[in-house]
């Protein structure tokens, strides 16, 4: 597999910028939350640690066969970041496989801005010849559980660690853009 890259997506409100080193200051406000970790665990990080972990993300897997796609989202009218979201892409039997997440700032929640960010990823991981996307999700996590159907994931009865695995296959694989 060649590597893929995070680039830029922008959607109706939101850029989905590709993850860099320096938005670890602003985005340690983000998740700042202790809510936030409810379902995903963990405590939020200080801004060093934080700035640790992008610059470990922005290196890359060290795995030839896994690429690492990061971004932030960024609400243009209000020019903030409000969370992140994720792929990890594997090369399987079947083709690639995306392993997606999100995650938005509780003060910007109830927005729709992580459906809109779910969406404009899954969108470009298509294009990129990503044959099914999964997420695992809380079963009482139904936020969660409403951005991945929205962005056209379905429960499909298997679990991991806790977690109700969605997914979205794509029959045909778009051209790339």
């Amino acid at each position: 597999m060649s590597r893929l890259s995070a680039e830029a997506i922008g959607t109706g409100r939101l850029d989905l910028e590709p993850l860099r080193v320096d938005h670890a200051d602003e985005m340690a406000r983000v998740p700042a939350d202790p809510a936030l970790h409810t379902f995903i665990g963990g405590v939020p990080d200080t801004p060093q640690a934080l700035r640790s972990r992008y610059e470990r993300l922005a290196k890359g897997s060290p795995d030839p066969a896994v690429s690492w796609l990061n971004w932030v989202i960024r609400l243009r009218a209000q020019e903030c970041l409000t969370g992140t979201v994720q792929a990890t892409v594997r090369t399987t039997g079947q083709g690639l496989v995306a392993e997606i997440a999100w995650v938005v700032g509780s003060v910007w929640q109830g927005r729709g801005i992580a459906t809109e960010a779910a969406r404009g990823l899954v969108g470009r991981l298509a294009r990129q010849r990503v044959r099914s996307v999964i997420a695992h999700i809380h079963p009482e996590h139904h936020a969660s559980a409403a951005v991945a159907l929205a962005a056209g994931l379905t429960p499909t009865g298997r679990w991991h660690d806790g977690e109700l695995r969605w997914q979205r296959s794509f029959s045909r694989v778009p051209t790339p853009d």
